[in-house]
C-alpha cells in the first residue's frame, strides 16, 4: 500500500511539474487549429444549416455527400439533385459566398453514386506589393469537385468512399516577380451508416441511426513552387446518432447529435527567450517546449491529432465540436428545425443557435436556415441561407423511408 502511495505521489509531482512549466492556456485564439481551404468546412445546405451543422446520421437527401455519403444507399428516391448558395460576410460585403450543386442516382436497391461541385468566391480584392503599391484587382476563388460510390452491406448497414479534387486560387493573376501559384490537392472520404428500426409501444416508425465519416483525407497544399511549407487540408472526423419517431400518421420528430474533430496536428507551444523571441534550434526549426512537431505526413498527422495537444487530455477534448438538433415534419410536406453548435473558446469560440424550415411538393423541395450567434460575430449572422432540391421517381421502398426529408 505504501509503495502504491509513493508511486502515485511521484507521478502527481511529475505531471504537476510538467504542466507548471507551460505558460497559462491562452484565450487569444493562438490555440486554434488552422488549415488550408477552410471553405470545405462550411455547411453548403440549408437543411443541415438549420440544424446546427448536424448531418452525419440524419435521413438521406441530395446533400448527403457533404455529411455522410454512405446515406445515399438508403435513399428511397431513384435520383435527384440540389442547388444551394451560402452568403458569406453579408453584413460587410455582398460578393462573397459558397455555391454548390450536387446530384445522385440509385443503382438498384443497394447501390448509389453521386457527384458534386462547390465554388467559393472571395469577391474582389485589391492586390498590393510589399510596400503597399496597388497592382490590380483580383477575384480569388476556390472550388472542389467530388464523386462517391455507396453500397448497402446488409439491410441495416452501408458504406461509401469518395474522391475529391481541390483547387485554391488565392492570387488569380500572373506576377513574374512573385513565386505564387494556385494550390491543388486530392482527397478521399470514408463513411459508414447504420440504421435500425425499433418497436416501441405506442409509436410507429421509430428508428435509431448512427453515422461515421472521415472527410478530406488528402495531400497537403502549397501555394509556391519553391516553398517547403505545405498546409494540411481540413481532414475531419464526424460521428453521431439520431433518433426518429412517428407520433402518428402525420407527425414525425428527429433528434440528432454530431461530434466533429479536425484530424490535423495541434499547434505546439514554442520555447521563447527572456525577451520573448522564439528560440531557433541548430536545425533551423523553432524549438518546441510542449506538444509535438506538426511537420509530419498526412497519415501521421491524423493519428498524432489524438494525443499531441500541449495541454494534454483537456485540450484534446476542447478540439471536439458538439452540435445538437431537432427536426419536425408534418405530413411529409412541411418541416421546422432548430440546432445548437458549440466550439471551445480556445479553439475558435463559435457558439450559435440555428433555425430552419423546409417545404416539399411533388418533386420540388425548398429549405431555409437562419443563424443566431451567441459568442462573437459569425460570417452567417443575419443571413438567410437557402437550398433547392429536386427528387424524381420513387424507387422501391428501402429499409429506411425518408419520411419527406428529401
Amino acid at each position: 500500500m505504501k509503495i502504491k502511495f509513493v508511486l502515485l505521489f511521484a507521478f502527481t509531482l511529475i505531471i504537476t511539474r510538467t504542466f507548471a512549466q507551460l505558460p497559462p492556456e491562452p484565450t487569444d485564439g493562438s490555440r486554434v487549429i488552422s488549415t488550408a481551404v477552410p471553405f470545405l468546412t462550411i455547411s453548403p445546405d440549408a437543411r443541415s444549416g438549420g440544424m446546427g451543422d448536424v448531418g452525419v446520421a440524419t435521413s438521406p437527401d441530395a446533400y448527403s455527400m457533404f455529411w455522410n455519403p454512405a446515406k445515399y444507399a438508403f435513399s428511397d428516391k431513384s435520383f435527384g439533385f440540389g442547388i444551394g448558395y451560402v452568403p458569406w460576410l453579408r453584413g460587410l460585403v455582398n460578393d462573397i459566398g459558397l455555391a454548390s450543386v450536387v446530384g445522385f442516382g440509385k443503382i438498384g436497391d443497394k447501390q448509389a453514386i453521386a457527384a458534386s461541385l462547390r465554388f467559393f468566391s472571395m469577391g474582389s480584392v485589391m492586390f498590393t506589393n510589399d510596400v503597399g503599391q496597388e497592382l490590380g484587382e483580383v477575384k480569388p476563388n476556390e472550388w472542389a469537385i467530388d464523386a462517391t460510390y455507396a453500397r448497402k452491406f446488409s439491410r441495416e448497414f452501408s458504406g461509401a468512399i469518395a474522391a475529391r479534387f481541390i483547387y485554391s486560387n488565392l492570387v488569380p493573376v500572373n506576377y513574374s516577380s512573385y513565386d505564387v501559384r494556385p494550390g491543388t490537392s486530392v482527397a478521399a472520404d470514408v463513411a459508414l451508416y447504420y440504421h435500425h428500426e425499433m418497436e416501441i409501444s405506442g409509436l410507429t416508425g421509430a428508428a435509431i441511426d448512427f453515422g461515421f465519416d472521415i472527410s478530406n483525407i488528402g495531400v497537403k497544399m502549397s501555394y509556391s513552387s519553391t516553398s517547403i511549407i505545405r498546409d494540411f487540408i481540413p481532414t475531419t472526423l464526424r460521428l453521431g446518432p439520431s433518433f426518429t419517431m412517428d407520433i402518428d400518421d402525420y407527425n414525425r420528430i428527429t433528434v440528432a447529435v454530431d461530434l466533429a474533430k479536425l484530424l490535423v496536428p495541434t499547434p505546439p507551444v514554442y520555447a521563447v527567450d527572456s525577451s520573448g523571441k522564439t528560440i531557433i534550434g541548430p536545425d533551423g526549426k523553432k524549438v518546441i517546449e510542449a506538444g509535438m512537431d506538426p511537420d509530419v505526413s498526412v497519415v501521421k498527422g491524423m493519428l498524432q491529432s489524438f494525443y499531441d495537444a500541449p495541454y494534454g487530455f483537456k485540450e484534446e477534448m476542447q478540439e471536439i465540436n458538439i452540435a445538437a438538433s431537432a427536426e419536425y415534419w408534418y405530413n411529409k410536406l412541411f418541416s421546422i428545425r432548430a440546432g445548437y453548435f458549440y466550439e471551445s473558446k480556445y479553439k475558435g469560440d463559435r457558439q450559435f443557435f440555428t433555425l430552419g424550415a423546409g417545404l416539399r411538393y411533388n418533386v420540388f423541395g425548398l429549405d431555409f436556415s437562419y443563424l443566431i450567434p451567441i459568442r462573437n460575430n459569425n460570417p452567417l449572422q443575419n443571413t438567410l441561407q437557402f437550398t433547392l432540391l429536386f427528387n424524381f421517381d420513387n424507387a422501391k421502398k428501402s429499409a429506411k423511408p425518408e419520411g419527406g426529408t428529401n
